[in-house]
């Protein structure tokens, strides 16, 4: 009897453990849960802790309540400028009703096609609409803010809260891009000719205004140089007047003296003179008074004789 007895009891046991495994379930505090029969909802579970069910009959479906990272594979999208972008997008949501989450999309494998379809949707109607420098600018906060809440408003259908929505990056085409850096590059070689023409234009003119500068500048100087010059010889052209006039005599001798150094200076020029010429007059022997040199052709007249010494041969002292 004792046998058979524990051996009941072991059933019974072991029917008790499976019974507490099927009824007992723990809903951890990062989750949500669902408790099903028959594939109808029975419960939405969102407090943590050991909850208790209906053995073989129901069973649980649990759900995060964190929030989730979607990226959507990318989008290759028209703006407005008629520019093609290649747009990287990534989606943060979280499953705000568990109970219509499970009745329209099940899991979240499911989710996350509608939620590409719906990113790929409203990002193609707002990049559609603005233009590349406006997605570059400080537009962009915008313009994702617009993404995010018109994809927010269509997700709430699915039961979930999308809380973020970011372009991470838009790039242009591969086979675009170097078409339009070369087509940058030539706007700014251009730019450069421009400003380059400007300057030497700019260079240009200046050099002329201060040649011009330069010329008037020479020309006005060269002016009162020679006003300089013209007054310095009238006053020493008097002066000498002034000096000459005093004693016409030395006048005379001192004019012959610049001719004869200017004639007789022992250069090549060769010149043919009589020695009786006024030009010599000087050198002849002359004797009188200078202001009264004697006529052209006139001889000089001859230097007296010394006295004879007296009789008696004595010498007179």
């Amino acid at each position: 009897m004792s046998h058979r007895l524990l051996a009941v009891v072991g059933v019974l046991l072991v029917v008790v453990g499976i019974l507490a495994m099927s009824s007992f379930f723990i809903v951890d505090q990062t989750e949500q849960a669902l408790v099903l029969q028959l594939g109808e909802v029975r419960r939405v579970i969102r407090t943590p802790g050991l909850q208790i069910k209906l053995p073989f009959v129901q069973n649980v479906i649990d759900y995060d309540k964190r929030v989730l990272d979607f990226e959507p594979p990318h989008e290759e999208v028209i703006v407005a400028d008629q520019k093609r972008l290649v747009a990287d997008t990534y989606t943060r949501y979280r499953i705000a009703n568990p109970l219509l989450f499970y009745q329209t999309v099940g899991t979240e494998e499911g989710v996350r096609g509608r939620l590409s379809a719906l990113v790929s949707g409203s990002l193609r109607r707002v990049l559609g609409s603005v233009t590349l420098n406006d997605i570059l600018s400080e537009k962009r906060a915008a313009i994702m803010r617009q993404i995010r809440d018109e994809v927010a408003d269509e997700a709430k259908g699915f039961g979930i809260e999308v809380v973020d929505v970011r372009l991470r990056r838009a790039d242009l085409p591969e086979e675009n891009s170097q078409a339009i850096y070369a087509r940058m590059q030539s706007e700014r070689q251009q730019q450069a000719a421009k400003y380059r023409g400007e300057g030497a234009e700019a260079a240009q003119t200046v050099r002329a205004t201060a040649e011009r500068e330069r010329t008037v500048i020479l020309a006005n100087a060269q002016r009162k140089a020679q006003e300089i010059r013209g007054d310095g010889d009238a006053q020493a052209i008097k002066i000498y007047a002034q000096a000459f006039g005093q004693d016409k005599e030395f006048f005379a001798f001192y004019r012959s003296l610049q001719a004869y150094r200017d004639a007789l200076n022992g250069r090549d020029t060769s010149f043919v003179l009589t020695p009786e010429g006024p030009f010599f007059r000087f050198l002849n022997g002359w004797q009188g008074r200078v202001g009264t040199p004697p006529a052209a052709g006139t001889p000089a007249a001859p230097a007296p004789a010394p006295a004879a010494p007296p009789a008696g041969g004595a010498r007179q002292p």
